[in-house]
């Protein structure tokens, strides 16, 4: 089975456009080296490939100028935070040709970004690459939702052989990933805080209650999360603040982003997943990643909540408007009193209920129900 993401290729085409250096950024094993091998055989140019991973590439690199200089056409740097000196020359060779293209991937997004964004100012762009979603998998909801959208997870033969796959991603994550990524704690400890932010999934983050857990001063769980949200591997979402005299909630919701990750966290299996009492806020954390996705809104998705019980899952800024997501698992939708509510205090364009399944129907003049199967719909809105 192949899964075509034409999407991001057309991204990667008009970055070309605006800029010469185009960098994806996800988190390891997402795709973005397949997604660069099918760029380079799409394109009608001279392509050179570098994979910061093989030694025998790297020596090759040791001297990047003498090495890139003469090379024309699209060059591709697998993996480019394991050698971050690359980012002066790459300045150098992109202010003296202008014919050159570079395409970069990499694996920790904000290291990334502030290794490149002062050096290659101006000069480059930057897309997110994730696990599959929702739209490249022909709307396979139950799937993606069930083993979530690492390649090699969705794609596997079997349940079974899937949720090996993940609990492996998991194990390498914490025995060799967190070095890389700055996190000064044992593999042990590291496994303990994503386990707990699994099971927080979906909630208000209590920093005070992992500080005492882990026996670790707050300021320094917070770096914590900041590194793993960085690393693509949990979502922090924040509140939406109004002016309306509410007592709101100020904290953030936590989320880890990969359903699949979540369910292997959380010991769920194919066997027991629909009778799991945390499948209501796994679908929950599904939906709010599988919209953020379509609107490719992340740094503008926020949730809403008050003290007195009014709360919204989901908040959207399209352009002028503001459009809201209620989140149920549940074959029977109701409007409730805090929808409306929500919709009123913070003048939603639109609310939608999503909930499992392909049916859509209103439930209000500005309520409207829609099935995870057909969120894509909202794009053309």
């Amino acid at each position: 089975m192949e899964i075509k993401r034409n999407k991001l290729l057309k991204k990667i085409e008009e970055e070309y456009e605006v800029h010469q250096v185009c960098a994806l950024l996800g988190p390891r094993q997402s795709g973005k080296t397949t997604l660069a091998k099918t760029y380079m055989k799409n394109i009608d140019d001279q392509v050179h490939f570098f994979d910061c991973e093989n030694f025998l590439h790297l020596s090759q690199l040791e001297n990047p100028l003498l090495t890139l200089e003469p090379l024309k056409g699209l060059v591709v740097i697998d993996e480019v935070q394991l050698k971050p000196d690359l980012f002066g020359t790459l300045r150098v060779l992109v202010d003296n040709n202008p014919d050159q293209r570079f395409l970069i991937t990499g694996s920790a997004s904000r290291d990334l970004i502030h290794q490149s964004s002062e050096t290659l100012a101006g000069r480059i762009g930057y897309h997110q690459i994730t696990p599959f979603s929702l739209e490249e998998v022909d709307s396979n909801w139950q799937r993606l939702w069930e083993v979530g959208g690492f390649p090699k997870s969705f794609l596997a033969k079997s349940s079974k052989i899937s949720e090996r796959w993940r609990d492996e991603y998991i194990k390498t994550f914490l025995e060799r990933d967190i070095l890389g990524l700055g996190l000064e704690v044992s593999p042990q400890v590291a496994g303990k805080l994503w386990r707990m932010l699994a099971h927080m999934h979906g909630q208000i983050l209590n920093m005070h209650n992992l500080s005492k857990s882990l026996g670790i001063d707050q300021r320094t769980v917070k770096r914590y999360l900041n590194i793993l949200e960085g690393a693509f591997m949990i979502t922090l979402l924040r509140p939406w603040y109004t002016n309306v005299g509410k007592r709101e909630i100020k904290s953030p919701k936590v989320y880890i982003r990969d359903s699949g990750i979540l369910h292997r966290l959380l010991n769920f299996s194919s066997e027991n997943f629909q009778f799991n009492p945390s499948i209501g806020s796994s679908f929950e954390g599904f939906v709010v990643e599988e919209i953020s996705r379509y609107f490719d809104c992340y740094e503008n998705a926020y949730f809403w909540a008050t003290h007195n019980g009014a709360e919204l899952d989901l908040i959207i800024n399209k352009g002028m408007k503001k459009i809201g997501f209620e989140v149920k698992y549940t074959d029977k939708p109701c409007v409730t009193k805090s929808m409306r509510i929500a919709s009123e205090a913070l003048e939603l364009e639109h609310l939608y209920v999503i909930i499992p399944g392909t049916h859509n129907f209103r439930l209000d003049e500005k309520i409207t129900c829609l099935g995870i199967a057909n969120c894509s719909d909202l794009i053309s809105k």
